[in-house]
């Protein structure tokens, strides 16, 4: 994953907030609305994009493409920043390769420890019986 070169192919689109600001919201557009183009890419490896298209499936548009919006800011440029590092921490989290999981067999001393345990099980349970009759 290069991010300059993911940085360039990113578009930032300021677009008017919502909630509540008075005149000021009314007249300044500090929302920021970030566009990223997954399949179309030349940042990522094909495998990368794969893992992302299949990772990202419901958060992508038909066509691939990654929005994501920030307003917590007053500032455009703040919210600029912000969208930018969640753009940055979701690439980063759905690319990484899960471990893959190896079947281990039990060990002596565990398999020692169950047989110690269902023994010690099956004594109390007896111990609970009423007594026979010889």
């Amino acid at each position: 994953m290069d991010k300059e070169l993911i940085l360039n192919e990113t578009v930032f689109k300021a677009v008017r907030s919502s909630g509540a600001g008075g005149q000021h919201v009314n007249k300044v557009a500090s929302k920021v609305v970030l566009t990223f183009d997954v399949i179309n890419s030349n940042g990522l490896s094909e495998s990368e994009k794969r893992r992302l298209l299949k990772n990202l499936a419901p958060q992508l548009t038909n066509e691939g493409v990654l929005q994501l919006a920030a307003q917590e800011s007053r500032s455009q440029f703040r919210n600029k920043a912000l969208v930018t590092e969640r753009l940055f921490a979701i690439l980063t989290k759905n690319l990484i390769r899960p471990k893959v999981r190896r079947a281990t067999k039990p060990t002596r001393g565990s398999k020692i420890k169950n047989a110690k345990n269902k023994a010690r099980q099956s004594e109390k349970k007896n111990l609970r019986q009423k007594p026979g009759l010889e």
